[in-house]
């Protein structure tokens, strides 16, 4: 490698400058490579003296100022509206992409002998990437539906645009309003459920039961329950894909709940955290037994509609309940003390989980719940939970489906009540 003490101190960043019209320009030039000579707005040669060109104004601006490069943009910018409309007129394309990568080779080439060598490098390599990507983010525009397009949409305004300016301080009664860190386990709910739901599009149309199941856990486990329990009643010869499809929906719930364990407060993790991963474990192992025991007339039906991602309306209901249980939470440890944090969490759990998860692992991340009393409350939220699920799979999906989840749950929720304790006694 040559050393730079050995070059002119311009000769890098004019070297750049030809690299970024070269990596922009030979995706252009292999886009429009079946084009006549002459046919094609611009070209590699054209989009690397364009680089090049960025590159020597670049170097102009200390003695000149921008007004160079200003003019070189107005004088490229005329000369490409020009060279649009002609071809616009001529083969109906109104694409400007050719015509705003000229522009951008341009200013990445001044930027580059002005600025940041590496930056401006890594700008060009991305810009082709994008352009090279062009038949697959078009295909991808054509599989999202407008339901999916406004939950992504609406994520971005939770997180991007809300979120930095909450103040991240403890408000209200308790102090246990904390705007920021409530908004952040928003996000957080809303970005999982949204997950689970491509995850289980791009499995398509003919994904199996089980499939709907372990990916709708990722999103909702109780909406899973429901929506795989009226599939039972409803075609009773899908029973056994049902049951395997809502058992892996909570073996799912409990990795879910350790991810959040894991973001709020890692070191519950080292003793609730035990328990979560070895009831998801054993509901998957016997989801992936009863799956095995399907016949092919089930494997093969199509199976329920893709659950609703998380929507902003959700969003802001799952806010005001966290809320609410941020503030329940202390002040039944006030009122009641231990005893109305276990009243409280059991009550909660009855409804979701994840709420009182959340609002527990904060108060013990803060240091005002002590670890035993922490594990024991969000056991009681996931025992509750676990049997308000199993009534509704009883009631909803007959008696056979009922029994069989009820099973399942109760063998899980025994191994890790058992991992819990030894965790508790020895850990």
């Amino acid at each position: 490698m040559i050393e730079s003490s050995f070059l002119p101190p311009e000769v890098p960043g004019l070297i750049a400058a030809l690299a970024i019209g070269l990596i922009i320009g030979l995706e252009r030039g292999w886009h429009d490579r079946e084009l006549p000579e002459g046919s094609r707005v611009a070209g590699l040669r054209t989009f690397t003296l364009t680089g090049l060109l960025g590159g020597v104004l670049g170097h102009l601006q200390p003695n000149f100022g921008p007004w160079p490069l200003v003019a070189a943009i107005l004088g490229l910018s005329l000369l490409l509206t020009v060279s649009y409309a002609r071809t616009a007129k001529l083969s109906d394309n109104l694409s400007a992409t050719t015509t705003i990568a000229m522009l951008l080779t341009l200013v990445l080439g001044a930027y580059a002998s002005h600025g940041n060598v590496t930056l401006a490098l890594t700008a060009a390599v991305i810009v082709a990437v994008f352009l090279d990507l062009k038949p697959t983010l078009h295909s991808w525009l054509r599989l999202i539906e407008h339901r999916e397009l406004t939950a992504s949409l609406q994520l971005l305004v939770l997180s991007v645009v809300i979120l930095p300016y909450l103040p991240n301080t403890g408000l209200g009664p308790f102090s246990a309003l904390n705007p920021y860190q409530l908004w952040w386990a928003v996000i957080l709910i809303a970005g999982l459920s949204l997950a689970g739901h491509f995850a289980m599009r791009l499995t398509g149309s003919e994904r199996g039961i089980f499939w709907t199941g372990l990916l709708g856990g990722l999103a909702s486990s109780t909406a899973a329950t429901v929506a795989l329990a009226r599939y039972a009643r409803q075609n009773p010869i899908m029973v056994s894909a049902a049951i395997s499809g809502t058992l892996a929906a909570c073996g799912i719930m409990f990795f879910r709940m350790a991810v959040l364990i894991g973001v709020i407060e890692p070191a519950l993790l080292s003793t609730f955290g035990s328990a979560m991963i070895i009831a998801g474990i054993i509901l998957l192992g016997m989801a992936l037994w009863r799956q095995r025991q399907i016949t092919s007339t089930e494997k093969n039906d199509r199976t329920i509609e893709t659950m609703a991602p998380f929507d902003l309306g959700t969003a802001f209901g799952f806010a005001a309940f966290l809320a609410v249980m941020a503030i329940l939470v202390p002040a039944a440890k006030q009122w009641l003390g231990t005893s109305g944090i276990y009243v409280l969490s059991t009550i909660s759990g009855l409804a979701d989980v994840d709420a009182i998860l959340i609002s527990l692992a904060r108060m013990h991340g803060s240091g005002s719940l002590a670890t035993e009393i922490t594990v024991i409350a969000l056991g009681l939220a996931t025992l509750t939970n676990m049997l308000s699920k199993a009534t509704i799979a009883w009631t909803t999906g007959g008696a056979q489906f009922g029994k069989n989840i009820l099973l399942g749950y109760t063998i899980a929720m025994l191994f890790a009540g058992l991992t819990l304790g030894i965790t508790l006694r020895f850990g």
